[in-house]
């Protein structure tokens, strides 16, 4: 099968969605933002064709690379894995008539008040939301639900830009800092733990899953620097009765948005009233997470999911023989990393669990306590039980000091 992949090259990762397709067979055709020369030979040498474009999300230039493309030989498939270009890839689906992710489904898994609308219609517990247009409905909202309220960009992936407000006060804050925004989400704020649920589906169908836990809860974790935040992928999905509720929600969610062959990514938090779904995005999650599902399971997930996009089918069951996780580690302030203390510690006590670890050098300017769970160093690590490794996890947030000057 021939498949279009769009940027080959950033993030760093995302040349493993293009190992898996060769290895699964795929001619693959990349489009990207780099020159060719900075794509290193390994990379150059899984794809038939590379075209360079000002801007992946740009739908006219890619639709004119892909019509290209198609006067040469047939295209399956037109994949994408960042958050940020898939809507775009969407629309180039649709004008260059290829299967995949429809402009509707990619449409309602980036906007968030149009999502919820449509859940809530399917039965989904959600928090209650609006797509607001002027700060005059987003207090309208703030009056009607009450505080505390979370404030996002319309279409933001994850934590980013958004803001808890807990008054009237902080909400006019808030709502300064979106400057010209033309619209934002603002829904009531749902008390609880948070977690993410993953999946591969295939025709509709999840063929893996995965459910990983946030320790604390990412608005938190992304704004307290003593925190040394973690999120832990269990091996216990399918022994925990408490996970059949989360996996039948993802199934609904699945069916409303019209998600076929893709992989997913759920938010959801569970507290005092029960499940709610947060949101979802129609591709894997970020953070590397697939690294910690493949080192859990005993599969090599990019391959997988090359499988499932190609064939229909993957070649391996989970294992669920690990759990894993990774715990953030924050410099101890702005600046220039210094050193580290307790590196020699967390190697002896913990060796034969760490799967890798992430040490910039000393001089490295460090990135701000928001730009999160990857942008300073990490440790992720491995183990059968999920509640050692959860205490190894915090051992090594306690152990190992980053410090900066």
């Amino acid at each position: 099968m021939n498949v279009i992949f769009i940027e080959p090259a950033f993030p760093l990762n995302q040349r493993e969605f293009m190992r898996g397709l060769a290895a699964a067979g795929a001619t693959v055709i990349g489009i990207g933002e780099r020159p060719l020369d900075h794509l290193d030979p390994e990379l150059q040498g899984w794809m038939l064709h590379y075209q360079q474009v000002g801007n992946v999300t740009d739908v006219g230039a890619v639709t004119d690379v892909v019509r290209w493309v198609q006067e040469r030989l047939w295209v399956d498939r037109l994949e994408a894995a960042v958050e940020a270009h898939t809507m775009a890839a969407a629309q180039v689906r649709e004008n260059c008539t290829i299967p995949g992710t429809s402009v509707r489904t990619a449409w309602l898994c980036r906007d968030k008040p149009s999502m919820k609308e449509v859940l809530r219609g399917a039965g989904v517990p959600t928090a209650a939301s609006t797509a607001a247009h002027s700060a005059a409905e987003v207090r309208d909202f703030a009056a009607r639900v009450g505080y505390p309220l979370i404030v996002k960009p319309r279409a933001g992936a994850g934590a980013s830009g958004t803001v808890r407000v807990e008054s009237a006060a902080e909400l006019d804050g808030a709502l300064a800092g979106f400057g010209s925004a033309e619209s934002i989400a603002v829904e009531e704020f749902v008390e609880g733990h948070e977690a993410f649920y993953d999946t591969l589906s295939i025709n509709g169908e999840p063929v893996y899953d995965f459910v990983t836990h946030y320790y604390p809860n990412v608005l938190d974790a992304m704004r307290t620097r003593w925190i040394s935040p973690q999120f832990v992928a269990t091996n216990r999905v399918d022994t925990v009765a408490d996970y059949a509720e989360v996996r039948e929600m993802g199934r609904r969610v699945t069916e409303a948005l019209g998600i076929s062959t893709s992989a997913t990514h759920m938010e959801w938090f569970f507290g005092p009233r029960g499940l709610r779904f947060s949101e979802i995005g129609c591709r894997p999650p970020g953070v590397r997470a697939w690294d910690l599902y493949a080192a859990g399971n005993d599969i090599d997930i990019y391959r997988e999911w090359a499988n499932a996009v190609l064939h229909g089918r993957v070649d391996r069951p989970l294992s669920r023989r690990r759990a894993a996780g990774l715990v953030a580690l924050r410099p101890d302030r702005d600046g220039q990393i210094t050193h580290y203390d307790g590196v020699d510690e967390v190697q002896h006590r913990f060796g034969e669990h760490i799967l890798d670890v992430h040490l910039p050098e000393p001089g490295t300017p460090t990135q701000p306590v928001e730009a999160g769970y990857m942008a300073n160093a990490w440790v992720r690590l491995v183990h059968p039980d999920y509640d050692t490794l959860r205490a190894m996890l915090d051992s090594v947030g306690q152990i190992l000091k980053v410090h900066a000057s």
